[in-house]
């Protein structure tokens, strides 16, 4: 499966002004029909907490254009957006689109960003979501979801081998974003993409980044601090050929629980 990360330099708040980068940037791209195409986190406002000013469950604005961009190019298209509760609370949320435009997956980040005010803005998530995806059985995450492998473990034992992660990851823990994404693939010997925003908002400066990762925690595509695209061919035989040789998954263990009693010295 050909795979497509697009990184832009997100214009605050602004959907028109996204919505018409995006189609310039896959524009160059080229996708092929049937490639995943992958947005960040939010990527029609930046990572905002004015729920009430950007949410799209009563205009469906971008949900309409995440749907009509896969069918015009006929692509899978994943994307970020805001929607909201009944309450007014915000979800941040993930997107598929197949080339037909159906929506095809739907998930609500697990781990909202509290030292950033997520939580006091969003509600978090309840369940995974994973779908197949041609060859690939694939799950979805969110930014700061990142920081937490057991979501990610849990996802595997459900059949994942794909992971994507969209996000709004500030260039102060640059380094972490890299790192986490090839152990996240690495642990779970599962390929990894990670697509992250360039610029920056009135609140942080972001440093692009954004990867496409083996099973093996090898770099396929690596993206600079710029409005860019990167792009792989992710193959299911060579994922089957490692796990094979190196069948760590198999010695997972499911009873930690059970010795976490207290040993007096």
């Amino acid at each position: 499966m050909k795979v497509i990360g697009i990184q832009p330099d997100i214009v605050w708040e602004n959907k028109a002004a996204n919505h018409a980068k995006i189609i310039t940037l896959i524009e160059k791209a080229g996708p092929h029909p049937g490639s995943l195409v992958v947005l960040p986190e939010m990527f029609a406002t930046g990572f905002s907490m004015n729920v009430a000013g950007i949410h799209d469950s009563d205009t469906r604005e971008t949900q309409e254009f995440l749907a009509r961009t896969a069918v015009d190019y006929r692509i899978y298209l994943l994307g970020g957006l805001v929607t909201k509760n009944a309450q007014g609370r915000g979800r941040n949320e993930c997107l598929i689109y197949s080339p037909y435009g159906r929506e095809i997956s739907r998930y609500s980040k697990l781990q909202p960003f509290t030292p950033g005010g997520e939580s006091d803005n969003y509600e978090a998530g309840q369940n995974l979501s994973l779908i197949d995806l041609e060859e690939f059985k694939l799950a979805t995450f969110i930014c700061y979801d990142l920081r937490f492998p057991e979501i990610f473990r849990a996802a595997c034992r459900r059949g994942a081998n794909f992971y994507t992660v969209i996000a709004s990851w500030p260039v102060a823990r640059e380094e972490h974003w890299v790192t986490l994404l090839r152990a996240r693939a690495i642990e779970n010997q599962a390929f990894v993409v990670g697509v992250n925003r360039s610029g920056h908002d009135p609140n942080f400066v972001y440093p692009g980044r954004s990867l496409i990762i083996s099973p093996a925690g090898k770099v396929l595509a690596e993206a600079g601090r710029e409005e860019c695209w990167i792009s792989a061919e992710l193959n299911i035989e060579e994922l089957l050929r490692y796990r094979g040789e190196l069948p760590f998954l198999k010695d997972m263990r499911r009873d930690y629980e059970i010795n976490e009693k207290d040993e007096k010295v």
